[in-house]
């Protein structure tokens, strides 16, 4: 048994357990992998012995996935056409909210937002593909929503998840109804920013592919060489964010034109972001240059978790002291601590060594 026969039953056997579990969408997946490595693995092995078995099993598995999609289909269809490709209200945040990450805002800057506003000064085109990458909660979807609105664009938030069907066939034509649409916010006059989250999990490298996401793929691929034809004056961009940069394809590597390292926040930046949230919240005798000091290597995601820890205990106690009535007293520097002890960087050295390296091979700012 060939590895592909293994990966056939184990496909099959994850289809039946969700349908099971009443996980259409789930079992439609499965099923449509199954279904793809039988093609393909006959394909290879015209000769196979379970050939017949093969074809018999490839037509009970298409009606299943008819089937199923005919049962999904009601709730696809009764969705707002809009929302099914991901177009979602922006975030309301300005660059100037965004904390530190100069050089990032910076290139953004220089790729988006001055060739939308004045087109007349690049003669020679510019970027419309545009990848973040960076350890996770340092501020890549923010920059996303911060250039729309710098923009006055529209801000379209994409996943894998809405990418992929739960049917066969169907994936690709969500990649082209996405640009299509895409083009047409862009043709009425408004610039448009397709925000792809996680993008390492649609182009990255992977073994054991099935030909639904080679075909996914290819389709990306031809979209995004749409929107860079240097003649057009679409202002659509593509904004792709990873944690993961290393296993992208190169094609896809070559396709965005700028890739943006988005680091931890510096020291500098950590002190700015420390005073901005205990804006939030009654606070007294914190040390914020300290407590800046004291934060290295932490994310600005774990920072705000931080701030958000040491007020918590302060809520805590005004329960257990006064069953939540009255005032809950000033955040302190000694709670502060108390959640710094609580909570660890989520940013490993290591971690950082390797986007430093990625970026002295492919970065392009």
């Amino acid at each position: 048994m060939t590895k592909l026969d293994k990966l056939v039953q184990i496909y099959i056997q994850k289809a039946v357990e969700a349908e099971k579990n009443g996980q259409k969408d789930e079992a439609a997946r499965n099923y449509r992998s199954a279904a793809e490595l039988i093609e393909r693995l006959l394909n290879l092995y015209p000769d196979h012995p379970l050939k017949k078995a093969y074809l018999e099993s490839l037509d009970k598995i298409k009606m299943k996935m008819k089937a199923l999609e005919e049962e999904m289909m009601p709730e696809a269809l009764g969705g707002d056409e809009e929302e099914e490709i991901g177009l979602k209200e922006k975030p309301k945040i300005r660059m100037d909210d965004v904390v530190g990450l100069e050089e990032a805002k910076s290139a953004i800057e220089e790729a988006i937002v001055f060739p939308t506003k004045r087109p007349d000064l690049f003669p020679l085109g510019w970027p419309r593909g545009i990848l973040l990458f960076g350890p996770p909660g340092c501020g890549k979807t923010l920059l996303a929503a911060a250039v729309a609105n710098e923009i006055d664009g529209e801000f379209i938030y994409v996943d894998a998840a809405s990418i992929m069907s739960k049917w066969l066939g169907q994936a690709e034509k969500n990649v082209a109804n996405l640009f299509k649409k895409a083009r047409e916010i862009s043709k009425s006059g408004k610039p448009v920013i397709i925000f792809i989250d996680e993008v390492d999990s649609l182009f990255g490298i992977f073994s054991n592919e099935v030909g639904g996401e080679v075909r996914v793929r290819n389709q990306f691929l031809k979209e995004m060489d749409g929107i860079q034809d240097k003649g057009s004056q679409y202002f659509i961009y593509v904004i792709g964010a990873t944690n993961k940069p290393w296993i992208l394809d190169e094609a896809f590597i070559r396709r965005f034109e700028k890739r943006i390292y988005v680091p931890p926040p510096n020291e500098k930046a950590r002190e700015t972001l420390i005073i901005k949230t205990l804006q939030k919240v009654k606070h007294r005798g914190i040390d914020v240059r300290e407590l800046a000091k004291l934060t290295e290597g932490y994310s600005a995601s774990d920072i705000v978790a931080i701030i958000r820890d040491a007020y918590m205990r302060v809520v805590r106690e005004l329960f257990e002291k006064n069953e939540g009535k009255g005032e809950p007293r000033p955040v302190t520097m000694d709670d502060v601590l108390w959640a710094l002890k609580r909570r660890k960087p989520s940013i490993k050295p290591e971690m950082l060594r390797r986007y430093e390296e990625w970026f002295k091979a492919h970065g392009a700012i």
